[in-house]
Protein backbone atom coordinates (compact mmCIF):
# COMPACT_ATOMS: atom_id res chain seq x y z
CA UNK A 1 0.00 0.00 0.00
CA UNK A 2 2.95 3.00 1.04
CA UNK A 3 4.81 1.81 -2.33
CA UNK A 4 1.69 2.04 -4.24
CA UNK A 5 1.17 5.68 -2.51
CA UNK A 6 5.04 6.44 -3.41
CA UNK A 7 4.44 5.22 -6.54
CA UNK A 8 1.94 7.98 -7.39
CA UNK A 9 3.25 10.46 -6.24
CA UNK A 10 1.02 10.90 -2.99
CA UNK A 11 2.52 12.48 0.49
CA UNK A 12 2.10 10.23 3.53
CA UNK A 13 -0.86 10.93 5.33
CA UNK A 14 -1.56 11.09 9.48
CA UNK A 15 -1.98 7.74 9.90
CA UNK A 16 1.46 7.05 7.81
CA UNK A 17 2.89 9.86 9.67
CA UNK A 18 1.44 8.60 13.08
CA UNK A 19 2.71 4.95 12.70
CA UNK A 20 6.17 6.71 11.56
CA UNK A 21 6.36 8.08 15.14
CA UNK A 22 5.00 5.35 16.88
CA UNK A 23 7.36 2.39 15.24
CA UNK A 24 10.33 5.49 16.12
CA UNK A 25 9.74 5.35 19.96
CA UNK A 26 8.44 2.12 20.50
CA UNK A 27 10.98 -0.73 20.10
CA UNK A 28 12.69 -2.96 23.12
CA UNK A 29 12.83 -0.09 25.29
CA UNK A 30 9.82 -1.36 26.69
CA UNK A 31 11.30 -4.32 28.14
CA UNK A 32 14.40 -2.15 29.36
CA UNK A 33 12.68 1.02 31.01
CA UNK A 34 9.50 -1.15 32.27
CA UNK A 35 9.63 -0.84 36.19
CA UNK A 36 12.84 0.89 35.82
CA UNK A 37 11.61 4.44 37.70
CA UNK A 38 9.34 1.79 40.36
CA UNK A 39 12.87 0.99 42.00
CA UNK A 40 13.09 4.86 42.59
CA UNK A 41 10.67 6.29 43.41
CA UNK A 42 7.92 3.44 43.44
CA UNK A 43 4.34 3.31 41.85
CA UNK A 44 4.75 7.43 41.85
CA UNK A 45 6.52 6.05 38.49
CA UNK A 46 3.64 6.15 36.82
CA UNK A 47 3.26 9.64 36.58
CA UNK A 48 6.47 10.07 35.47
CA UNK A 49 5.51 8.47 32.35
CA UNK A 50 2.94 10.87 31.70
CA UNK A 51 5.44 13.68 32.33
CA UNK A 52 7.88 12.31 30.35
CA UNK A 53 5.74 11.63 27.27
CA UNK A 54 4.50 15.48 27.45
CA UNK A 55 7.85 16.97 27.58
CA UNK A 56 8.30 14.29 24.14
CA UNK A 57 5.70 15.30 22.50
CA UNK A 58 6.62 18.96 23.09
CA UNK A 59 10.54 18.87 22.14
CA UNK A 60 9.12 16.43 18.96
CA UNK A 61 6.57 19.75 17.84
CA UNK A 62 9.52 21.50 17.82
CA UNK A 63 11.11 19.26 15.60
CA UNK A 64 8.31 19.39 13.38
CA UNK A 65 8.65 23.29 12.97
CA UNK A 66 11.94 22.80 11.97
CA UNK A 67 10.67 20.60 9.25
CA UNK A 68 8.46 23.11 7.76
CA UNK A 69 10.83 25.70 8.02
CA UNK A 70 14.05 23.85 6.52
CA UNK A 71 12.56 20.83 4.54
CA UNK A 72 15.58 18.76 4.76
CA UNK A 73 16.54 15.27 5.96
CA UNK A 74 18.91 15.19 8.82
CA UNK A 75 17.29 16.03 12.23
CA UNK A 76 19.32 18.21 14.66
CA UNK A 77 22.19 18.14 12.69
CA UNK A 78 20.88 19.80 9.54
CA UNK A 79 18.79 22.59 11.54
CA UNK A 80 21.68 23.52 13.71
CA UNK A 81 24.10 23.57 10.25
CA UNK A 82 21.77 25.98 8.63
CA UNK A 83 21.98 27.94 11.68
CA UNK A 84 24.92 28.15 13.01
CA UNK A 85 27.31 26.36 10.03
CA UNK A 86 29.24 23.34 9.63
CA UNK A 87 30.83 23.31 12.95
CA UNK A 88 27.61 23.79 15.17
CA UNK A 89 26.04 21.36 12.77
CA UNK A 90 29.04 18.64 13.22
CA UNK A 91 28.99 19.15 17.04
CA UNK A 92 25.37 18.23 17.44
CA UNK A 93 25.34 15.72 14.97
CA UNK A 94 28.16 13.93 16.89
CA UNK A 95 26.48 14.58 20.25
CA UNK A 96 23.79 12.58 18.39
CA UNK A 97 25.72 9.99 17.26
CA UNK A 98 27.07 9.47 20.25
CA UNK A 99 23.65 9.47 22.13
CA UNK A 100 22.87 6.61 19.58
CA UNK A 101 25.82 4.91 20.41
CA UNK A 102 25.38 5.12 23.90
CA UNK A 103 22.16 3.32 23.16
CA UNK A 104 23.52 0.55 21.21
CA UNK A 105 25.46 -0.57 24.27
CA UNK A 106 22.21 -0.37 26.53
CA UNK A 107 20.92 -3.45 24.90
CA UNK A 108 23.91 -5.99 25.46
CA UNK A 109 23.59 -5.04 28.95
CA UNK A 110 19.95 -5.63 29.31
CA UNK A 111 20.46 -8.97 26.75
CA UNK A 112 22.27 -10.42 29.53
CA UNK A 113 19.71 -9.76 32.21
CA UNK A 114 17.10 -10.80 30.49
CA UNK A 115 19.10 -14.36 29.98
CA UNK A 116 20.62 -14.70 33.32
CA UNK A 117 17.07 -15.72 34.34
CA UNK A 118 17.19 -18.37 32.08
CA UNK A 119 20.96 -19.38 33.31
CA UNK A 120 21.40 -18.36 36.70
CA UNK A 121 24.85 -17.65 37.96
CA UNK A 122 26.95 -16.32 35.10
CA UNK A 123 29.86 -14.79 36.05
CA UNK A 124 31.59 -11.36 34.42
CA UNK A 125 33.90 -13.67 31.91
CA UNK A 126 30.83 -15.43 30.93
CA UNK A 127 28.56 -12.32 30.73
CA UNK A 128 31.11 -10.75 28.67
CA UNK A 129 31.58 -13.31 26.60
CA UNK A 130 27.63 -13.92 26.33
CA UNK A 131 27.46 -9.39 25.51
CA UNK A 132 30.36 -10.10 22.68
CA UNK A 133 28.62 -12.92 20.92
CA UNK A 134 25.60 -10.67 20.95
CA UNK A 135 27.15 -7.75 19.32
CA UNK A 136 28.98 -10.24 16.56
CA UNK A 137 25.51 -11.50 15.75
CA UNK A 138 24.27 -7.55 15.04
CA UNK A 139 27.15 -6.58 13.23
CA UNK A 140 27.26 -9.67 10.84
CA UNK A 141 23.33 -8.98 10.63
CA UNK A 142 23.75 -5.34 9.55
CA UNK A 143 27.38 -6.18 7.71
CA UNK A 144 25.41 -8.65 5.12
CA UNK A 145 22.54 -6.39 4.47
CA UNK A 146 20.14 -3.68 6.36
CA UNK A 147 17.19 -5.64 3.68
CA UNK A 148 17.76 -8.79 5.00
CA UNK A 149 17.77 -7.28 8.72
CA UNK A 150 14.74 -5.54 8.10
CA UNK A 151 13.00 -8.68 6.57
CA UNK A 152 14.09 -10.61 9.61
CA UNK A 153 12.73 -8.11 11.87
CA UNK A 154 9.16 -7.72 10.27
CA UNK A 155 8.66 -12.03 10.48
CA UNK A 156 10.04 -11.58 14.07
CA UNK A 157 7.73 -8.61 15.19
CA UNK A 158 4.50 -10.83 16.17
CA UNK A 159 6.61 -13.18 18.41
CA UNK A 160 8.26 -9.59 20.09
CA UNK A 161 4.51 -8.36 20.83
CA UNK A 162 2.75 -11.47 21.92
CA UNK A 163 4.71 -11.50 25.13
CA UNK A 164 3.85 -7.87 25.92
CA UNK A 165 -0.15 -9.28 24.92
CA UNK A 166 0.08 -11.87 27.44
CA UNK A 167 1.26 -9.66 29.90
CA UNK A 168 -1.14 -6.63 29.44
CA UNK A 169 -4.45 -9.09 28.64
CA UNK A 170 -3.52 -11.14 31.95
CA UNK A 171 -2.77 -8.52 33.81
CA UNK A 172 -5.83 -6.14 33.20
CA UNK A 173 -7.49 -10.08 33.95
CA UNK A 174 -4.94 -9.79 37.40
CA UNK A 175 -6.17 -6.71 38.40
CA UNK A 176 -9.82 -7.44 38.44
CA UNK A 177 -9.32 -10.71 40.32
CA UNK A 178 -6.96 -9.64 42.60
CA UNK A 179 -7.52 -6.22 43.48
CA UNK A 180 -6.68 -6.47 47.09
CA UNK A 181 -3.11 -7.86 45.73
CA UNK A 182 -2.70 -4.57 43.09
CA UNK A 183 -4.46 -2.24 46.26
CA UNK A 184 -0.94 -3.23 48.48
CA UNK A 185 1.70 -3.64 46.19
CA UNK A 186 0.85 0.62 44.46
CA UNK A 187 1.37 1.56 48.73
CA UNK A 188 3.43 3.28 49.14
CA UNK A 189 2.77 4.95 46.21
CA UNK A 190 6.05 7.72 46.17
CA UNK A 191 9.19 6.04 48.22
CA UNK A 192 11.74 8.44 46.82
CA UNK A 193 12.60 11.95 47.48
CA UNK A 194 13.01 14.72 44.49
CA UNK A 195 16.48 13.50 43.57
CA UNK A 196 15.18 10.03 42.67
CA UNK A 197 12.09 11.75 40.99
CA UNK A 198 14.93 13.32 39.01
CA UNK A 199 16.88 10.76 37.84
CA UNK A 200 13.70 8.62 37.17
CA UNK A 201 12.86 11.00 35.02
CA UNK A 202 15.78 10.99 32.87
CA UNK A 203 15.87 7.09 32.98
CA UNK A 204 11.98 6.86 31.42
CA UNK A 205 12.36 9.53 28.80
CA UNK A 206 15.07 7.63 27.67
CA UNK A 207 11.91 5.34 26.38
CA UNK A 208 10.49 7.91 24.49
CA UNK A 209 13.42 8.84 22.38
CA UNK A 210 13.57 8.18 18.71
CA UNK A 211 11.20 10.36 17.82
CA UNK A 212 13.85 12.77 16.21
CA UNK A 213 13.76 9.74 13.44
CA UNK A 214 10.61 10.18 12.46
CA UNK A 215 11.49 13.44 10.70
CA UNK A 216 10.60 13.83 6.71
CA UNK A 217 10.81 16.76 4.26
CA UNK A 218 7.59 18.51 4.46
CA UNK A 219 6.75 17.61 0.81
CA UNK A 220 7.00 13.86 1.53
CA UNK A 221 3.41 14.48 3.90
CA UNK A 222 0.24 15.63 2.60
CA UNK A 223 -0.55 18.86 4.42
CA UNK A 224 1.96 19.11 6.38
CA UNK A 225 1.25 22.10 8.46
CA UNK A 226 -1.29 19.88 9.60
CA UNK A 227 -0.24 16.51 9.48
CA UNK A 228 2.95 16.72 11.13
CA UNK A 229 1.76 18.49 14.46
CA UNK A 230 -1.37 15.71 14.50
CA UNK A 231 0.63 13.14 13.61
CA UNK A 232 2.99 13.56 16.73
CA UNK A 233 0.36 14.58 19.44
CA UNK A 234 -1.96 11.21 18.10
CA UNK A 235 1.96 8.86 18.21
CA UNK A 236 3.09 10.15 21.31
CA UNK A 237 -0.58 9.95 23.03
CA UNK A 238 -0.41 6.18 21.58
CA UNK A 239 3.26 5.60 22.73
CA UNK A 240 2.35 6.93 25.97
CA UNK A 241 -0.98 4.99 26.38
CA UNK A 242 0.93 1.74 26.06
CA UNK A 243 3.86 2.39 28.02
CA UNK A 244 1.41 3.60 30.90
CA UNK A 245 -0.20 0.43 31.02
CA UNK A 246 1.92 -2.09 30.75
CA UNK A 247 4.08 -0.29 33.22
CA UNK A 248 0.58 -0.13 35.81
CA UNK A 249 0.39 -4.20 34.78
CA UNK A 250 3.96 -4.62 36.08
CA UNK A 251 3.54 -2.66 38.92
CA UNK A 252 0.42 -3.39 40.38
CA UNK A 253 1.56 -7.49 39.72
CA UNK A 254 4.80 -7.20 41.36
CA UNK A 255 5.87 -6.20 45.10
CA UNK A 256 7.80 -3.38 45.26
CA UNK A 257 10.26 -5.51 46.97
CA UNK A 258 10.79 -7.74 44.23
CA UNK A 259 11.25 -4.96 41.57
CA UNK A 260 13.59 -3.45 43.45
CA UNK A 261 16.14 -5.83 42.74
CA UNK A 262 15.08 -7.38 39.41
CA UNK A 263 16.87 -7.21 36.26
CA UNK A 264 13.75 -8.79 34.16
CA UNK A 265 10.55 -6.88 35.42
CA UNK A 266 8.72 -8.44 33.00
CA UNK A 267 9.39 -11.80 33.47
CA UNK A 268 8.35 -11.27 37.12
CA UNK A 269 5.14 -10.00 36.02
CA UNK A 270 4.76 -12.89 34.01
CA UNK A 271 5.19 -15.37 37.05
CA UNK A 272 2.91 -13.05 39.31
CA UNK A 273 -0.10 -12.73 36.71
CA UNK A 274 -0.10 -16.84 35.65
CA UNK A 275 0.63 -18.39 38.62
CA UNK A 276 -1.07 -21.57 38.37
CA UNK A 277 -0.81 -24.14 37.26
CA UNK A 278 3.06 -24.42 37.12
CA UNK A 279 2.58 -25.70 33.69
CA UNK A 280 1.16 -22.42 32.38
CA UNK A 281 3.56 -20.31 34.50
CA UNK A 282 6.46 -22.39 33.20
CA UNK A 283 5.32 -22.03 29.72
CA UNK A 284 4.39 -18.10 30.23
CA UNK A 285 7.58 -17.47 31.63
CA UNK A 286 9.53 -18.88 28.49
CA UNK A 287 7.49 -17.34 26.05
CA UNK A 288 8.00 -13.65 27.39
CA UNK A 289 11.35 -14.55 27.93
CA UNK A 290 12.24 -15.31 24.44
CA UNK A 291 10.34 -12.63 23.51
CA UNK A 292 12.55 -10.03 25.45
CA UNK A 293 15.50 -11.80 23.78
CA UNK A 294 14.51 -11.06 20.42
CA UNK A 295 13.33 -7.90 20.87
CA UNK A 296 16.09 -7.03 22.38
CA UNK A 297 18.35 -7.87 19.79
CA UNK A 298 15.92 -6.88 17.05
CA UNK A 299 16.29 -3.44 18.83
CA UNK A 300 19.68 -3.39 18.52
CA UNK A 301 19.69 -4.13 15.15
CA UNK A 302 17.17 -1.45 14.00
CA UNK A 303 19.30 1.52 16.44
CA UNK A 304 22.18 -0.04 14.60
CA UNK A 305 21.10 0.94 11.23
CA UNK A 306 20.16 4.17 12.60
CA UNK A 307 22.79 4.90 14.37
CA UNK A 308 25.72 3.76 11.25
CA UNK A 309 23.20 5.82 8.69
CA UNK A 310 23.85 8.74 10.99
CA UNK A 311 27.46 8.38 10.47
CA UNK A 312 27.32 7.72 6.57
CA UNK A 313 25.20 10.84 6.28
CA UNK A 314 27.60 13.00 8.39
CA UNK A 315 30.31 11.11 6.72
CA UNK A 316 29.27 12.13 2.78
CA UNK A 317 28.36 15.37 4.06
CA UNK A 318 32.04 16.22 4.84
CA UNK A 319 31.94 15.99 8.66
CA UNK A 320 33.12 12.33 9.18
CA UNK A 321 35.82 10.70 7.90
CA UNK A 322 35.36 8.65 4.74
CA UNK A 323 35.86 5.58 6.22
CA UNK A 324 32.05 6.08 7.78
CA UNK A 325 31.04 5.91 4.53
CA UNK A 326 32.80 3.31 2.66
CA UNK A 327 30.96 0.81 1.49
CA UNK A 328 31.12 -3.72 1.57
CA UNK A 329 31.94 -4.80 -2.64
CA UNK A 330 29.64 -6.89 -1.93
CA UNK A 331 26.94 -5.89 0.25
CA UNK A 332 26.80 -2.39 -0.08
CA UNK A 333 26.64 -1.76 3.44
CA UNK A 334 29.05 0.62 5.53
CA UNK A 335 31.34 -2.22 6.86
CA UNK A 336 33.92 -0.09 8.29
CA UNK A 337 31.66 2.72 10.20
CA UNK A 338 29.41 -0.66 11.74
CA UNK A 339 32.93 -2.30 12.88
CA UNK A 340 33.90 0.99 14.82
CA UNK A 341 30.08 1.53 16.14
CA UNK A 342 29.51 -2.27 17.27
CA UNK A 343 32.91 -2.89 18.57
CA UNK A 344 33.00 0.42 20.89
CA UNK A 345 29.36 -0.04 22.15
CA UNK A 346 30.77 -3.46 23.32
CA UNK A 347 33.23 -1.72 25.17
CA UNK A 348 31.03 0.45 27.28
CA UNK A 349 28.71 -2.22 27.61
CA UNK A 350 31.29 -3.73 29.67
CA UNK A 351 31.98 -0.69 31.94
CA UNK A 352 28.66 0.79 31.81
CA UNK A 353 25.70 -0.49 33.69
CA UNK A 354 22.11 0.21 32.29
CA UNK A 355 21.29 3.58 34.43
CA UNK A 356 25.04 5.16 33.52
CA UNK A 357 24.66 4.36 30.09
CA UNK A 358 21.04 5.70 29.54
CA UNK A 359 22.33 8.71 31.64
CA UNK A 360 24.67 9.88 29.41
CA UNK A 361 22.31 8.90 26.07
CA UNK A 362 19.54 11.00 27.66
CA UNK A 363 22.42 13.78 28.43
CA UNK A 364 23.52 14.34 24.92
CA UNK A 365 20.28 13.45 23.35
CA UNK A 366 18.72 16.83 25.59
CA UNK A 367 21.98 18.74 24.16
CA UNK A 368 20.74 18.02 20.67
CA UNK A 369 17.15 18.83 21.22
CA UNK A 370 18.19 22.31 22.94
CA UNK A 371 20.00 23.02 20.37
CA UNK A 372 17.02 22.39 17.97
CA UNK A 373 14.45 24.18 19.70
CA UNK A 374 16.94 27.13 19.71
CA UNK A 375 17.26 26.51 15.74
CA UNK A 376 13.37 26.44 15.50
CA UNK A 377 12.84 29.91 17.29
CA UNK A 378 16.21 31.65 14.74
CA UNK A 379 14.85 29.74 11.68
CA UNK A 380 11.46 31.30 12.59
CA UNK A 381 12.62 34.88 12.31
CA UNK A 382 15.04 34.15 9.18
CA UNK A 383 11.53 32.75 7.21
CA UNK A 384 8.65 34.79 8.74
CA UNK A 385 6.35 33.95 6.07
CA UNK A 386 6.74 30.06 6.43
CA UNK A 387 6.65 30.83 10.81
CA UNK A 388 3.41 32.49 11.08
CA UNK A 389 1.06 29.61 9.44
CA UNK A 390 2.71 27.46 12.16
CA UNK A 391 0.66 27.42 15.53
CA UNK A 392 2.53 28.02 18.96
CA UNK A 393 5.79 29.48 16.79
CA UNK A 394 7.37 30.55 19.94
CA UNK A 395 5.94 28.71 22.69
CA UNK A 396 5.96 25.30 21.73
CA UNK A 397 10.22 25.43 21.21
CA UNK A 398 10.74 27.64 23.87
CA UNK A 399 9.00 25.34 26.42
CA UNK A 400 11.19 22.62 24.38
CA UNK A 401 14.02 24.30 25.16
CA UNK A 402 13.28 24.24 28.90
CA UNK A 403 12.41 20.86 28.92
CA UNK A 404 15.74 19.61 27.16
CA UNK A 405 17.58 21.65 30.21
CA UNK A 406 15.61 20.01 32.82
CA UNK A 407 17.08 16.61 31.30
CA UNK A 408 20.70 18.13 31.11
CA UNK A 409 20.23 19.19 34.95
CA UNK A 410 18.73 16.12 36.32
CA UNK A 411 21.63 13.87 34.62
CA UNK A 412 24.21 12.43 36.97
CA UNK A 413 27.09 14.61 36.85
CA UNK A 414 29.90 11.34 36.32
CA UNK A 415 27.80 10.70 33.35
CA UNK A 416 27.68 14.48 32.22
CA UNK A 417 31.38 14.85 32.30
CA UNK A 418 32.36 11.36 30.57
CA UNK A 419 29.33 12.83 27.71
CA UNK A 420 31.48 16.43 27.73
CA UNK A 421 35.12 14.75 27.35
CA UNK A 422 33.15 12.71 24.22
CA UNK A 423 31.59 15.69 23.42
CA UNK A 424 35.28 17.05 23.08
CA UNK A 425 36.79 14.56 21.17
CA UNK A 426 35.05 15.09 17.91
CA UNK A 427 36.79 18.72 17.66
CA UNK A 428 39.95 17.53 16.90
CA UNK A 429 37.96 15.17 14.55
CA UNK A 430 36.18 17.48 12.79
CA UNK A 431 39.80 19.29 12.33
CA UNK A 432 42.28 16.79 11.64
CA UNK A 433 40.22 13.68 10.21
CA UNK A 434 37.49 15.26 8.32
CA UNK A 435 37.58 15.78 4.76
CA UNK A 436 35.57 18.92 4.29
CA UNK A 437 34.26 18.11 1.24
CA UNK A 438 31.02 16.64 0.32
CA UNK A 439 30.59 13.33 -1.19
CA UNK A 440 28.08 14.50 -3.78
CA UNK A 441 27.46 11.18 -5.70
CA UNK A 442 26.67 9.45 -2.48
CA UNK A 443 25.16 12.52 -0.87
CA UNK A 444 22.29 12.26 -3.94
CA UNK A 445 21.65 8.76 -3.64
CA UNK A 446 21.14 8.96 -0.03
CA UNK A 447 18.66 12.19 -0.40
CA UNK A 448 16.91 10.72 -3.13
CA UNK A 449 12.94 10.46 -2.90
CA UNK A 450 12.78 6.54 -3.32
CA UNK A 451 15.56 6.53 -0.39
CA UNK A 452 13.86 8.76 1.94
CA UNK A 453 10.40 6.72 1.36
CA UNK A 454 11.90 3.18 1.98
CA UNK A 455 13.45 4.04 5.34
CA UNK A 456 10.51 5.61 6.10
CA UNK A 457 8.84 2.39 5.44
CA UNK A 458 10.77 0.64 7.47
CA UNK A 459 10.69 2.62 10.60
CA UNK A 460 6.87 3.04 10.30
CA UNK A 461 6.75 -0.58 10.33
CA UNK A 462 8.48 -1.17 13.30
CA UNK A 463 7.66 -3.12 16.75
CA UNK A 464 4.27 -1.71 17.59
CA UNK A 465 3.65 0.11 14.56
CA UNK A 466 3.66 -2.98 12.64
CA UNK A 467 -0.29 -4.52 13.97
CA UNK A 468 -1.67 -1.14 13.52
CA UNK A 469 -0.32 -0.98 10.00
CA UNK A 470 -1.62 -4.19 9.24
CA UNK A 471 -4.84 -3.40 10.50
CA UNK A 472 -5.38 -0.94 8.63
CA UNK A 473 -4.51 -2.62 5.62
CA UNK A 474 -7.05 -5.58 6.70
CA UNK A 475 -9.93 -2.57 7.01
CA UNK A 476 -9.17 -1.54 3.48
CA UNK A 477 -9.49 -4.74 2.31
CA UNK A 478 -12.77 -4.80 3.87
CA UNK A 479 -14.35 -1.99 2.45
CA UNK A 480 -13.25 -2.13 -0.82
CA UNK A 481 -11.03 0.84 -0.75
Amino acid sequence: MRAKKAASGQGLSTFDVTNLVVGSIIGADVYVATAIGAKLIGPASLIVWVLAGLMAGVIALSFAHCVMLVPKVGGPYAYVKEVSGPFGGFLVGWGMLLAEWFSLAVFPVAFAQYFVFFVPGIGVLESAILKGVFITIILVTNVVGVKAAGRINDVLTIAKLLPLLLIILGGVVFVGLQPGTVTSNLSPFLTGGIAAFGQALVLIFWAYAGFELSTLPADEVQRPERTIPRAIVLGILIVTAFYLLTNFVVIGAVSQVTLASSGSPLINAAVSIFSSPPILTTIVVIVVGVGALLSITGADESGTIGTSRLAYAMSIDGLLPKAFSRTHNRFNTPYLGLVILCTTAYVASLFGGLAALINSSVFLLAVAYLATCISAILLGRRHPEVSMKLRGRVAIPVLGAVFSCVLIVLVNPLQVAISLALLAVGVPVYMFFSPKEQLKELKAAFLSPGEIRRRAHHQASRFLAYPILRIRMLLRRRSGN
